[in-house]
Parts: C-alpha cells; structure tokens; sequence
C-alpha cells in the first residue's frame, strides 16, 4: 500500500471526496490516466452513501480510463479483521432497528469466505442468534455495543468500519484472477429499498 486517507468527519462525503482523492493522487505523484483500477464497496450500506461512492468510481474511471471492480462491504470488514480470528460475524446498520449480518470463515489461504447468504434481520435477533464464543464485529456494533451478549466476543472498534486498504486488498486479488466489473452496469447493492421509493409506491399504489 502505496497511501490511504480518510475522508474529513466534520464534511459530507460530497464535500471532502473529490477533493480527498486529489490529495492522493499528489501524495502518491501520480497522473489520473496512471490509474489501472477503482475499485468500491458497493453494499449493503446506507443509500447516499453507496451512491456517492459508486457514482464517484465509474465518473472516475471513465474519466481515467481504468477498471471498475465492486467489492461486498461485509467482505470487506471481515479480511480487515486480525490474523487470529477464525471466524466472525460482520454486521452493518440497516435502520429500523435491522441488520444486514454475514458469518465468514478464514479459508487455507487466509482470505474469508462466506459460510452463510447475508440476511436482514432484527437487531436484537441477529444478537440472541450467536453462539457462545461468536466473534462480531462490524459498524452497526457504534449502536449496538451496549446490547451484545456476555457470551459473545466484541472485536475491537478499530476493526468495525471498512478500511480503503482492504478494499484495495480484496480488489487487487479479484483483479489479478481476471475479474472486471462492467462500468456501465455497475450498481450499489441495497438491502432494501430507499424509505422514499416505499413511500412513493404506498401513495401511487
């Protein structure tokens, strides 16, 4: 890993990312067209910011020239976890009191892989469903650290947002098995529809 920056807390992505992404192309002296690969994580996650991120990869990589890749964001969070854990639980906030939650076990060659579909539950399901000694982690858990279960093992914060170094990570290893996303079709993976989409069907039903 060449650099990685984190975007300004106190301003909206819309804000600090361009911006952000021009710091470190200068950091790293390089040219937009110098770049092969954007790769995102393209969900589940909240909708703006699925959107902003997915909208700014393919601007980006049409305007350079590059691949695109699409990387799972619960994948992403589980390889940022330490080199001990085995298994683990990764969960992200899907509102209204829901998760969307994946289990993932260290496969031979240290990467994860899935061993459950990933589901949106009830908060407070997911939670009563682990094993004694389950390994959780994942950003939902700034809300839910409170309500998790003795019998459970809390990764340290740290680990629980996914990391642009994992992304890049996960993408380089997709990349150079030969995997390609399509720029034009590349799209964010929701867990459920926008409360605004339910809303306008409820009142043009």
């Amino acid at each position: 890993m060449l650099a990685e920056l984190e975007l300004n807390p106190k301003q909206r992505s819309a804000q600090s990312l361009a911006p952000t992404l021009r710091m470190l192309l200068e950091q790293v002296q390089w040219r937009s067209d110098e770049v092969d690969l954007v790769a995102v994580t393209i969900g589940p996650g909240s909708f703006t910011g699925l959107r902003i991120g997915v909208t700014a990869t393919k601007v980006f990589a049409y305007a350079a020239g590059a691949d695109v890749l699409g990387v799972d964001t619960l994948e992403t969070i589980a390889a940022g976890a330490p080199e001990d854990v085995e298994t683990i639980n990764v969960a992200v906030d899907a509102q209204r009191g829901e998760v969307v939650a994946r289990s993932f076990r260290r496969g031979k060659r240290g990467w994860f892989e899935p061993i459950t579909v990933a589901e949106l539950v009830a908060a407070d399901a997911w939670l009563d469903a682990l094993d004694s000694g389950a390994v959780i982690t994942g950003p939902v858990l700034y809300k839910l650290a409170d309500c998790v279960p003795d019998r459970v093992t809390v990764l340290d914060p740290r680990y629980w947002p996914p990391r642009a170094s994992t992304v890049a990570r996960i993408a380089a290893r997709e990349y150079a098995s030969g995997r390609r996303d399509d720029l034009w079709k590349l799209v964010p993976r929701y867990s459920r529809r926008s409360a605004a989409e339910e809303k306008w069907e409820k009142r043009n039903r």
